[in-house]
């Protein structure tokens, strides 16, 4: 029985990471798990910290074994056992890569199987797969080679390689158009700092490859050079140059703009060099492919009148239609592959989407469940499945089919372990692990562990709430005006007019890709006056943390030095207080080349990230090390009163308490955090500002059941002060608390875009005509 226990279970005893406290859980294996509890409790340390990042681990040790020990070990997790661990595949909120060149469609086996389709059937025939690739140039060149077979000598003179990129755009889709005077002052030399670009400084190495070149008089100011020095400057080809004895690669300005900054996506870029670019160039699409990134004879070639860039550009629900109208024997399992991976997408919740989309602009749900894509054709069975809170961005009409899905992964064989709060996807599961009682330090254990009828009767914060049932307004305030929408027809909206109430509560609602976010987004958030607070990611690196993106920092360093008669900049990681070993980054990180980077703690200050000397100066008998460590709770009451009473920090302190974030540490590398995190930490930063209307887009992410109280409690505070506030969401507890609610639909992609319902949420859900009336009626249970 034992044995059979061990290779039946996987078992955890002892993890510690983050904030758990040495628990231990037995997890069924083939098994539909969901872990839950309030945010911050622990989930994500128990499930991606220690057992995905053990089975990461171990995955790297073989490999790093395969290749006889170049590569250095991942860290083991705080964890004392750990057994009946399988391969996981770990399907996180991340957003996907935010390079130029991919799309839903590269993303997915979906482009592929396309491109495949096209060689064999598309007439005019082309070429094979490649020809119709975006991402493949057509080369072509000559010479001589020779090749021994069976003692005879063939020379071959040609070769070509036939793309399906565009040579205009470079399979971009968009062509550029850049301002030379934003470029430099042609008043200037060189030598002077004529360039205004960010990083070129004169003394620089980007510079001295100018002035150092022999092709160009640095001393001379731009605007004397001759045609020949100009087009050197400007547009001159790579070149070798020997600088100092070392050698280094001249090209023109114009090509390493082009290569340096334009080659990456915008939303990748840091904030100084996305505001250069878009002072200096101006994108359009590429007149040659007309957007599409594809060469003439990619698109010459087609299917029952269809090129591969229509198919691209379809809605992925009709798509799926006309796939499935093609019969051709030849190549039947190919259809039969497409069909199920386009209908993959349907089922999912995606069918608005086309396999053109770029994949930097999906939202974190929407990228989650791209991912899935990969996996739920997929014949592997016992594999652990790691996804966390897959329902972000669904409507509860959509959580049914993402529930169905979950339970197909399981039915295969495999465990799937899900971190969530929904109570429809909680409800399904096999078992289920409740980690509180609280958030941070105080959260960490392991408060219950069944079924989902033993967690009812458990008495813990989650079997509370699990079934509770908000009522609808009896009463609800009056609009003060209204921000007037008229022929709103950004992506898939039909020409839509709508009157925004002001001085209320406004939840604007409809399912996945209705065209909630496009109305909101693309009408309202731009006006003067209005604060949007949406789940992008934050800018800033590794570095970054809530104290340095909140502007805590400040006055906390100025206390420091205040108190201690010393400068501020050192009680900066980043500046001179900083750790010489790891230059206070805390980690020491090794690159791994195609697999993600492996961090170890440095050594010397033990991931405190400052200089030794630096921990000697104190304020309120703590080091800066210390206070970065405390959480927003706990540095709220440090910095409140005694010799720490800041008051500067405190306000920050309490707005980010006031948001629900008491539990975050203030030194907390932001790259940890969630999206509903990263969101509730943008609206502590604008707390403070001027605007008169607040736009959220689903502020509800990550939040226990409990915790959406807290938050109709924030939002309930913000309108009583005089605000508006405006919410994307699908929660039907921010629904049935609304004053007025505008629901978008009915369906999504082109099949939604309208306004179907206006109203109270009395309204909504007396005339339950809408799918989001449906629900809401059932949810408050009339």
């Amino acid at each position: 029985m034992e044995s059979a226990d061990r290779h039946d279970v996987i078992r955890v005893q002892g993890a510690r990471e983050n904030n758990l406290k040495d628990i231990s859980v037995d997890l069924p294996k083939r098994r539909l798990t969901v872990f839950t509890g309030v945010s911050g409790s622990g989930k994500s340390s128990l499930v991606f910290g220690t057992i995905a990042a053990e089975s990461q681990r171990m995955i790297n040790e073989t490999y790093s074994a395969f290749v006889q020990g170049f590569m250095p070990s991942l860290a083991r997790p705080d964890v004392d056992v750990l057994e009946g661990l399988t391969t996981a595949i770990i399907v996180d909120q991340e957003r996907m890569g935010a390079n130029v060149r991919s799309t839903v469609g590269t993303a997915t086996d979906a482009n592929a199987m396309l491109r495949i389709l096209f060689s064999r059937l598309g007439q005019p025939h082309i070429g094979p797969p490649q020809a119709f690739a975006f991402n493949v140039p057509s080369v072509s060149g000559s010479g001589a080679i020779t090749q021994d077979r069976a003692g005879e000598s063939v020379k071959e003179r040609t070769f070509s390689v036939t793309g399906g990129m565009c040579p205009r755009c470079e399979g971009t889709g968009m062509v550029n158009d850049i301002d030379l005077t934003r470029l430099f002052d042609d008043s200037k030399s060189l030598a002077d700092g004529a360039l205004t670009i960010p990083g070129y400084t004169a003394d620089g190495w980007y510079v001295r490859i100018f002035t150092e070149s022999g092709f160009l008089d640095p001393h001379k100011p731009i605007r004397e050079f001759s045609e020949r020095e100009l087009a050197d400057f400007l547009y001159k080809e790579q070149t070798k140059v020997k600088l100092q004895s070392i050698n280094m690669t001249y090209e023109g300005l114009i090509p390493k703009i082009q290569r340096s900054f334009l080659s990456k996506d915008r939303d990748a870029m840091q904030p100084h060099i996305r505001a250069f670019v878009d002072r200096a160039v101006t994108f359009t699409a590429c007149p040659d492919c007309e957007g599409t990134r594809l060469n003439a004879g990619a698109r010459s070639s087609r299917i029952d009148g269809i090129t591969i860039a229509e198919a691209c550009s379809m809605q992925i629900s009709d798509l799926a239609d006309w796939v499935r109208g093609l019969d051709e024997p030849s190549v039947a399992p190919l259809l039969a592959g497409l069909r199920q991976s386009l209908d993959s997408f349907v089922d999912i919740g995606l069918g608005y989407l086309s396999l053109d989309r770029p994949s930097g602009t999906l939202s974190g749900g929407e990228a989650q469940r791209t991912k899935m894509i990969r996996h739920l054709g997929s014949s592997l069975t016992d594999v652990t499945y790691v996804f966390d809170e897959p329902t972000i961005g669904l409507h509860p009409h959509d959580i049914a089919r993402m529930n169905q899905l979950l339970l197909q992964l399981r039915d295969k064989g495999n465990t799937v372990l899900v971190v969530e709060h929904k109570p429809e996807t909680i409800v399904i599961a096999d078992h289920v692990v409740d980690l509180g009682p609280h958030a941070g330090r105080a959260g960490g254990e392991v408060m219950f562990q069944g079924t989902v009828d033993g967690l009812r009767s458990s008495r813990t914060l989650t079997g509370r709430h699990l079934d509770d049932r908000s009522r609808v307004k009896d009463a609800v305030r009056t609009p003060r005006g209204a921000l007037e929408v008229r022929g709103a027809s950004t992506h898939n909206l039909q020409d839509v007019d709508v009157d925004v109430p002001l001085g209320v509560l406004v939840v604007v609602t409809g399912v996945a890709g209705s065209g909630k976010s496009s109305l909101i987004h693309g009408s309202v958030a731009a006006r003067e006056g209005v604060v949007s607070i949406d789940q992008g990611a934050i800018r800033g690196s590794r570095r970054s943390n809530p104290a340095t993106y909140t502007g805590l920092l400040d006055p906390i360093r100025k206390a420091f030095a205040k108190a201690n008669g010393v400068k501020p900049a050192l009680f900066s990681a980043n500046s001179e207080g900083a750790c010489p070993n790891c230059n206070g980054a805390g980690v020491i990180f090794t690159d791994l080349g195609m697999m993600a980077s492996v961090s170890t703690v440095c050594e010397v200050c033990e991931g405190r990230r400052f200089d030794a000397s630096v921990l000697d100066y104190h304020l309120g008998g703590r080091d800066i090390s210390e206070v970065l460590a405390m959480s927003v709770t706990e540095a709220e009451s440090f910095f409140g009163a005694g010799k720490a009473r800041t008051p500067a920090a405190h306000v920050i302190l309490e707005r980010l308490a006031d948001v629900g974030l008491g539990y975050l540490s203030l030194g907390q590398p932001l790259t940890t955090l969630s999206g509903g995190e990263r969101q509730r930490l943008k609206l502590a930063t604008h707390l403070g500002e001027k605007g008169s209307v607040y736009v959220l887009d689903e502020p509800t992410t990550g939040l226990h059941l409990a915790d959406v109280e807290h938050l109709l409690g924030l939002l309930d505070r913000l309108v009583d002060s005089g605000r508006s506030v405006i919410v994307i969401e699908h929660h039907q507890a921010v629904m049935a608390h609304a004053d007025w609610i505008i629901d978008i639909g009915p369906g999504a992609g082109h099949d939604g875009g309208r306004v179907v319902f206006e109203g109270t949420p009395a309204d909504v859900v007396a005339d339950a005509s809408t799918l989001t009336g449906q629900h809401l009626a059932r949810y408050v249970g009339t």
